[in-house]
């Protein structure tokens, strides 16, 4: 399975923030999303997801078979950097709620119970009204439901920015051990973090993308550019 992204182009007025992005994703792999804040990270994903129309490319979903299809809304989870999650419900009421609406669409269902004890949310904490919760809680919460719903692809933009370093090391064991089956791709302006959990690392950069090659990172020259090239971005 691939996701194929060709030309995607988006403009918001006169400006340019996509300019014919174009990468192949690949099932089994965690790719790192490089760029630095503004460079077009959030509307790439927002385009991938449908929440934006974009303004010409494609995205679409090529099977094992080699047989391509649009992206549908299933097909996608998106973790956005700010958790959604409805705050007048405690934790296991918003699981047990969600798990109702998608009985028809989950495999295997569990309890609310034993998601959360996936997560490693406290006995204590699972009563609570979520607007309680912290905001890397929240993060948990709004990651539970989209590995619960289990789409082939995983959009995840900044996602273990508010965690602290024991709730991101949680995460990232959860995210490696689901890569096999999914496209995963995590956004982040953060090197060392896409050096650490991704197994590819993709620039965002003047409104395309490019891969980076890790094994000329040791390169000083090489590193150099990726970093300037990040430096020259921050309008999208």
């Amino acid at each position: 399975m691939e996701l194929v992204v060709s030309e995607l182009k988006k403009s918001f007025e006169h400006q340019q923030v996509l300019r014919g992005a174009s990468f192949t994703f690949q099932k089994g792999h965690i790719y790192g999303l490089l760029g630095r804040n503004g460079a077009g990270k959030t509307t790439f994903f927002n385009c991938l997801n449908g929440d934006l129309q974009t303004d010409a490319g494609s995205a679409l979903l090529r099977k094992e078979n080699g047989v391509e299809r649009p992206l549908a809304y299933s097909d996608i989870g998106y973790v956005q950097s700010v958790p959604i999650v409805p705050d007048f419900l405690t934790a296991r009421e918003f699981l047990k709620f969600f798990l109702e609406i998608n009985r028809d669409r989950i495999r295997d269902p569990q309890s609310p119970d034993a998601y959360l004890d996936s997560m490693q949310i406290a006995a204590e904490d699972r009563g609570k009204l979520l607007r309680d919760y912290s905001h890397g809680m929240k993060n948990k919460m709004q990651m539970l439901i989209h590995f619960i719903a289990d789409p082939p692809i995983m959009l995840l933009d900044e996602p273990l920015t508010s965690l602290d370093v024991v709730m991101a090391e949680e995460m990232k064991q959860l995210l490696r051990r689901r890569r096999e089956s999914h496209i995963t791709i995590l956004s982040t302006h953060i090197m060392e973090l896409a050096l650490d959990l991704c197994d590819e690392i993709v620039i965002l950069h003047k409104g395309v993308l490019s891969p980076v090659i890790r094994e000329q990172l040791d390169d000083e020259d090489y590193k150099n550019r990726i970093i300037a090239a990040l430096k020259e971005d921050g309008n999208g």
